[in-house]
């Protein structure tokens, strides 16, 4: 809104500096700054809330005995809210927010933060164990991928008069001038995307700032990329898909490095609140949707990695354990616990340690992701 009332200005009155507004660039600075003072504004009062209504994490029987988890109990969960304002606001305020890519991030980031929102409502206010049922969340999902997918599909020239030539099409990291069609199978590709995406980063969601933090690392990551996508002059050089319009995204995915700082700082150990499903799904959703629509889908496991190996322990364990258990008659486990960060806890390792290693993690997959671009 604050990018319309520039340009309005520009063009009617031109008042001197307003010219700047135009660039991408220094929109970018501004979402991240105001996604920054909104988590810092809004977090103590959301929090104060959350404690006046008693909505706090609930106890896990299952995680009595690792780490300190059971002191978390009554910790104010739902601070999803905070992300999802911090994010959201910005990319109003500062997006064009018409832009076809930049309207499609904001439904789906919004959407899944939504069926987030009912599942952590379910559980923490109306007491159900297992909040919303899976198979609906599972729905919510699909209904999102549904539309992200069916109108990049059906409708290419909503993103230029170009588009067409790429709309089911994706980079493969490491050839040169290589690009793979998912073809008639893209949409239940897309629908796979975002639910993996979304559902794993709620895996990761268990350490006091593990997801927030690992999100923030690949939204930097994103800043970058959404940058050189839709720009001419970058996108020829490295050699990539041109995406003219994209560009706005990178408004986006700055609202998100700076709403992730901002969550990190109430999120750090020891956490003062926790983001729940409404905030982890919604950030799962906005990683997956712009890998999506810059046509970086194959990055993926590598950007998030470390969301991809939390996914990947509980398949292994719970796989396993079937397995044994159909063959031995007894299930066998091949993790302490899973996903992987608590194995990391039941070794010994102090929550702060594994935080911190797995940043360390998060931090080389993003420029191994970056050297993509250029190692090919």
């Amino acid at each position: 809104m604050l990018y319309y009332l520039a340009q309005y200005l520009r063009i009617n009155l031109d008042p001197p500096g307003f010219g700047i507004f135009q660039y991408i660039t220094v929109r970018s600075a501004l979402a991240a700054i105001t996604a920054l003072i909104i988590a810092f504004v809004l977090g103590p009062i959301i929090i104060k809330k959350l404690k006046a209504k008693q909505i706090g994490e609930q106890s896990k029987i299952e995680l009595t005995n690792v780490g300190n988890h059971s002191s978390k109990a009554g910790t104010p969960t739902m601070g999803g809210l905070i992300v999802l304002a911090s994010i959201l606001i910005p990319t109003l305020l500062w997006g064009d927010i018409l832009n076809t890519y930049v309207l499609l991030i904001f439904i789906t980031t919004a959407w899944l933060g939504f069926v987030g929102f009912i599942d952590d409502y379910l559980k923490v206010v109306k007491k159900y164990p297992k909040g919303l049922i899976g198979k609906y969340k599972i729905i919510g999902q699909v209904i999102i991928g549904l539309a992200l997918g069916g109108t990049i599909y059906f409708f290419p020239d909503l993103f230029s008069s170009d588009f067409y030539q790429y709309n089911t099409v994706t980079t493969i990291p490491f050839e040169k001038n290589a690009n793979f069609d998912f073809g008639i199978f893209y949409i239940p590709v897309i629908i796979f995307i975002l639910t993996a995406t979304s559902n794993a980063v709620n895996l990761t969601d268990g350490l006091d700032g593990l997801s927030i933090g690992t999100v923030g690392i690949a939204a930097l990551a994103l800043v970058l990329i959404t940058y050189v996508t839709g720009n001419l002059k970058f996108a020829d050089y490295l050699n990539i898909i041109y995406l003219r319009n994209s560009g706005e995204l990178t408004i986006f995915a700055a609202a998100m490095v700076g709403a992730a700082l901002g969550f990190l700082w109430f999120n750090s150990y020891p956490a003062q609140v926790f983001m729940g499903d409404t905030g982890s799904l919604a950030l799962g959703g906005a990683i997956g949707g712009l890998a999506i629509l810059i046509k970086k889908e194959f990055l993926l496991p590598i950007l998030g990695g470390v969301f991809f190996a939390e996914t990947l322990s509980v398949i292994i364990q719970v796989s396993y354990f079937k397995y044994t258990k159909k063959k031995y008659g007894e299930g066998r486990r091949l993790f302490k616990m899973s996903p992987i960060h608590h194995h990391f806890e039941k070794l010994g390792w102090h929550e702060s340690k594994i935080v911190t290693r797995f940043y360390i993690i998060a931090i080389m997959l993003a420029i191994i992701t970056m050297t993509t671009f250029k190692i090919r």
